[in-house]
């Protein structure tokens, strides 16, 4: 059986994005007051959460890890969305142009995923998803070193492509998961 990683893809895709159109009816753009420090210090908060129930082996709060993991893909879609829209001072947007956005920036870390899965070889496939999750955790500390660098950086990568690393290891994660039941 040949994989369609990006069936497999698109698939927790929508998943993530009725999840986010249904929260974004209920509660409006209100994320728009975080600065991107905050969005990130959410994603750390969840990535945490997933490697204390990891190395537990337990929970004590009933969302899932997978529910995590859709946590982490939306942080880090608001995130790119923040950084696209940093001049707008507009706080409540229209639900069509936040969907667009998240059209957008999905497209975007999609065709980053492409170009890396050709060139890597869908080495992930082989990963732990324990290693992905500290991945995402490693990818957090660099995204706040270059926060608190007011996002300057000498050789790496910029703040942007760190949360389509961690969105996109979060979709792995949930790929993996779901071909584990």
């Amino acid at each position: 059986m040949k994989i369609n990683t990006l069936a497999q893809y698109q698939a927790v895709i929508a998943t993530c994005r009725s999840l986010f159109e249904k929260k974004t009816q209920d509660y409006g753009t209100a994320w728009r007051i975080l600065r991107l420090p905050s969005l990130t210090d959410q994603i750390y908060i969840k990535a945490r959460r997933i490697r204390s129930i990891q190395e537990k082996g337990t929970q004590k709060v009933a969302d899932d890890v997978p529910t995590e993991f859709i946590g982490i893909i939306n942080y880090c879609i608001i995130a790119q969305m923040q950084i696209h829209w940093q001049q707008e001072t507009e706080m409540e947007l229209p639900l069509a142009k936040v969907m667009q956005g998240y059209d957008e920036a999905v497209q975007q870390t999609t065709d980053l995923l492409s170009n890396k899965n050709h060139d890597y070889d869908e080495a992930w496939r082989l990963m732990r998803i324990s290693s992905m999750t500290d991945i995402i955790l490693m990818k957090i500390l660099r995204t706040k070193q270059i926060e608190d660098n007011q996002g300057q950086t000498l050789v790496s990568e910029g703040i942007a492509a760190n949360y389509q690393d961690m969105l996109n290891y979060a979709v792995f994660c949930l790929i993996l998961l779901g071909e584990e039941q």
